[in-house]
């Protein structure tokens, strides 16, 4: 139960984030103004999609849900260093460490 809750918020997150970052302008914006290009947005939304669709299937093999956590950390860790380097409210790094935890819980069904 613990695991599809966790991965239920955290596929969701990055299902929202991926559109986000396709189709709101103030997000494109607020890429922009980190200093990262439109294709590198892009590319990200398109990884958070697949990673988002990749971890909800229950068949997927475990190597390539691995990809997926580990795609999805270096997100949330390259978030945290860009908000902080940008001088953002300190909210936002706090959101980023709370997807890294829940991402943490999701991913000890690999070990298991």
């Amino acid at each position: 139960m613990i695991y599809w809750i966790s991965t239920g918020l955290l596929s969701t997150m990055l299902f929202a984030s991926a559109l986000s970052y396709i189709l709101h302008q103030g997000t494109i914006e607020g890429i922009r103004d980190l200093g990262f290009p439109d294709h590198f947005r892009i590319q990200l939304a398109v990884m958070k999609l697949a990673a988002a669709i990749v971890l909800i299937l229950p068949f997927v093999s475990a190597e390539i849900k691995e990809w997926a956590y580990i795609g999805a950390a270096l997100f949330f860790i390259t978030a945290i260093v860009a908000h902080f380097a940008h001088g953002d409210p300190w909210y936002l790094n706090a959101i980023n460490v709370i997807f890294i935890a829940i991402l943490l819980i999701s991913s000890q069904h690999l070990t298991a």
